[in-house]
């Protein structure tokens, strides 16, 4: 039994599946791009200076003293 054709010649099986079947082939190419994305983004950004923004603070500031009542908003 013989090999399948993409194990025994694959830049010959890529050639006829990117003129064959190009909806597939630009799929798994543009799909296989996304972990290398994951990898290649970030130290580019860095080296452009592009930085991470400041994390959202997950609860409110509670003010140190005694609160501070506003003056001149009395309804007289």
């Amino acid at each position: 039994m013989s090999a399948p054709q993409f194990w025994s010649t694959p830049l010959r099986y890529l050639r006829w599946a990117s003129h064959e079947k190009p909806a597939i082939f630009y799929s798994i190419v543009l799909g296989s791009l996304g972990p290398v994305c994951l990898v290649a983004i970030p130290p580019v950004r860095r080296y452009f200076g592009d930085v991470d923004p400041e994390k959202i603070p997950l609860s409110y500031p509670v003010p140190k003293g005694p609160r501070v009542i506003p003056k001149g908003f009395d309804d007289e």
